[in-house]
């Protein structure tokens, strides 16, 4: 192909990353200056910013008011690992894995924690585990958006209202996207890099009130570092104080600020219905893209449980989806340097454990008229890139 079949537009703004995800439209570090920077965290003004921004979230979030909310260190695996070590025990768990970072989960079950009750199911390759397998006498750990792997749960209908466990949900990619049904979770956790475009290394935790009492009737058996205690000091309850302003470690002001200004853009363009509208609009765009291209396909088939959010796409041309995946591979690495140099599209590769393909963001930060615009680019660095095949 030729350096005229470029195609003439391009998105404004080329960036679709799963994450770190691009800022919100209207984002400008100038706009952090008046965040509290060279403060103690645990001053008066810097803990109320960061209240705020906990206040924020339940509102923009839709969260019920008997939940309770805080940062945790380490973005969502910190939320995850602090909800895992200071909450499991007591019961028997099952861990519903299907990408990378639900297999995080199950090593920890498995091999950190040592769960003896523990009962696994997984599935790969844009496919999602028996969820009937779900047992409401259990403690249950599932991905409610498996960014990797592109599929999400299709329902919550699994999920009793009246059960007895748990439910612990990395809600990292669908937080802000996606309709949550607060009815089935005791635990959420996600991180602020995803659907705002946060910065990385902040996570967050939201406890409903059953998960609140397991913490005022269970002490983990097993030692629980401090950076993931979620029980006070005497071991009688939820240490109160991180859901108040104070943290576990020292929080980025800086970040909080960019935070709390991503949660008020969010806010402003119409709270979570306008934040999950953009999201249809983006994979509504991206999906008539793939409807009308032979060489490019779901990696999720079940259009119930794909994601419409971490897009992910597997090559379906005979000649190509017959090479193994180091070949598959090589044409992606290939079509990404292209798409990069051009700056048509940055960071659109599958997650390193997914199949060869192409990785779209189309969280609610990104502008439909950039989806549309991509979809000529794709097509353009795949017949470039083919050429060597």
């Amino acid at each position: 192909m030729t350096e005229n079949s470029k195609p003439h537009l391009r998105p404004f703004d080329p960036r679709f990353s799963c994450g770190p995800t691009k800022k919100h439209p209207g984002w400008s570090a100038e706009q952090l200056s008046n965040g509290m920077l060279g403060r103690s965290h645990r001053a008066n003004g810097p803990r109320q910013r960061i209240v705020e921004a906990y206040e924020r979230t339940a509102a923009l979030l839709e969260c019920p008011p008997d939940y309770k909310i805080s940062m945790v260190a380490g973005s969502d695996t910190g939320a995850m690992e602090a909800a895992m070590w200071s909450l499991l025990g007591p019961r028997g768990v099952d861990v519903f894995a299907w990408d990378a970072f639900g297999g995080r989960w199950t090593k920890d079950t498995r091999d950190e924690l040592k769960l003896a009750d523990l009962r696994i199911f997984e599935a790969e390759g844009g496919n999602t585990p028996d969820f009937s397998q779900a047992d409401p006498q259990r403690d249950t750990i599932f991905t409610w958006n498996a960014t990797a792997a592109g599929a999400r749960i299709p329902n919550t209908d699994w999920l009793s209202e009246n059960r007895e466990g748990l439910t612990i949900v990395d809600a990292t990619s669908a937080a802000f996207a996606m309709e949550l049904d607060w009815s089935k979770i005791d635990v959420l956790t996600y991180s602020w890099q995803k659907s705002l475009g946060g910065e990385a290394q902040h996570g967050m935790i939201i406890l409903g009130p059953r998960a609140i009492e397991r913490l005022e009737q269970h002490r983990p058996t097993w030692p629980v570092p401090r950076i993931l205690q979620l029980h006070n000091a005497e071991g009688t309850g939820a240490n109160d104080v991180i859901f108040d302003g104070k943290t576990l470690n020292t929080p980025s002001l800086l970040c909080f600020e960019d935070y709390l200004m991503a949660l008020k853009w969010g806010a402003k363009e119409g709270g979570l219905p306008a934040l999950i509208g953009r999201v249809e609009s983006n994979f509504a765009a991206l999906t008539e893209w793939v409807e009308r291209t032979d060489w490019i396909d779901w990696l999720c088939a079940d259009p119930a449980k794909r994601s419409p959010v971490s897009v992910t796409l597997k090559f379906s041309a005979p000649d190509i989806s017959a090479l193994d995946q180091a070949h598959q591979w090589r044409l992606t690495r290939k079509m990404v340097a292209l798409l990069e140099r051009e700056n048509a599209a940055l960071d659109v590769n599958p997650h390193p454990s997914a199949p060869a393909g192409l990785r779209i963001w189309c969280g609610p930060t990104v502008d439909v008229d950039d989806v549309s615009a991509l979809g000529p680019w794709l097509d353009w660095a795949y017949a470039e890139a083919r050429a060597e095949f």
